[in-house]
């Protein structure tokens, strides 16, 4: 009898965020199981960022590299105008709905 051995690696949603409706589905259904702190939208938008040029993100937002990489990080905490910045940048509105 032969052991097999399974390997798994990280899955990670930038490579599989391919195009904008793609960005804008994920981000939707993030916000939606976001447990209300604001953390899943966070790491969403950090995901569709990486899936695309960060650099040009960035001064799309009118924001440095490194300050979208440290807002949109685990620890980070952006404010809602630096949100708004950035869901404009992709071309993406933010909706309130009932």
């Amino acid at each position: 009898m032969v052991d097999v051995i399974e390997t798994f690696s990280k899955w990670d949603a930038a490579e599989h965020l391919r195009t904008r409706e793609d960005a804008r589905l994920y981000l939707q259904a993030c916000a939606e199981e976001d447990p209300g702190d604001g953390s899943l939208i966070r790491a969403a938008l950090n995901d569709v960022a990486r899936a695309g040029n960060m650099s040009k993100l960035a001064s799309d937002a009118g924001m440095s590299r490194e300050g979208l990489y440290k807002a949109l990080s685990e620890h980070g905490n952006p404010t809602f105008a630096t949100i708004m910045r950035i869901t404009r940048a992709l071309g993406l509105q933010v909706r309130i709905t009932a």
